[in-house]
């Protein structure tokens, strides 16, 4: 069940109060035959990154996938503060190679949540394309097909995809996965500089590196949810010694 919540304040990490952007209670969530999140209840912050964290088949993906609304919750609440309808940049690997398309057709899908597929766009939809693709530095690729394009170029467009979608909730799985340092770095820049700008950011990530310089962490572990809140206090040695298993 999803319903619309007016803003509440939290505590983030210092003390500061900061409003509640998601808020979930007692969610179940899976596939036909395979539950996969048992009872996971944490909140969201406005304005700020959250790094959901945990070892492969933890849920991660599935949790983000109820968030941005592409799975369906078997049972529990799931709440959203007022506010624009998620954007959701999955995984590189669930984009096709194959698919005939060029980086900025790709990020121009971005606007079909309001116009429609394959329409050709209006000016002010082309001017939010634009500034999505200058944002994340892809202009330049514009007419190149996106199974050309570097791990690090490809993952951009998605993200300006994401951006094009012109919501203050961006969602996005394993952003830097398989990339370069290089390209990470870039990456989670950019999404720091997404959050100063107003944007509320969760990443699903094996990131360690990127989900300590978060501002909220969800830690998984078989579905369920360990332990939520700042990273230093999450992320410790001992819990992750306990659940982490080698990939």
């Amino acid at each position: 069940m999803t319903i619309m919540f007016n803003n509440n304040a939290t505590t983030s990490p210092g003390g500061a109060r900061r409003s509640e952007r998601v808020r979930f209670d007692d969610l179940d969530a899976g596939y036909p035959g395979r539950p996969v999140l048992h009872q996971i209840s944490a909140v969201i912050p406005a304005l700020a990154m959250t790094a959901l964290v945990g070892p492969n088949g933890s849920g991660k993906s599935t949790l983000l996938g109820v968030l941005a609304g592409v799975i369906d919750a078997t049972s529990g609440q799931l709440r959203y503060a007022e506010g624009s309808p998620p954007a959701f940049v999955p995984q590189r690997g669930a984009v096709g190679d194959t698919l005939p398309l060029t980086a900025r057709q790709t990020v121009e899908m971005g606007r079909w949540g309001e116009l429609g597929p394959w329409r050709r766009l209006p000016r002010r939809d082309r001017t939010v394309v634009d500034s999505a693709m200058e944002r994340l530095g892809v202009a330049d690729l514009s007419d190149r097909q996106l199974g050309e394009l570097s791990g690090g170029q490809r993952q951009r467009v998605l993200i300006a995809q994401g951006l094009a979608q012109r919501s203050d909730l961006l969602l996005l799985d394993e952003p830097t996965t398989g990339l370069d340092p290089e390209a990470r770095n870039r990456i989670t820049a950019l999404l720091a500089d997404l959050v100063a700008d107003g944007t509320t950011v969760v990443q699903a990530t094996h990131d360690l590196e990127a989900a300590r310089s978060a501002d909220a962490c969800l830690l998984l572990a078989d579905g369920r949810l360990i332990r939520q809140g700042p990273p230093e206090e999450v992320l410790t040695a001992t819990t992750l010694s306990r659940i982490w298993q080698p990939v």
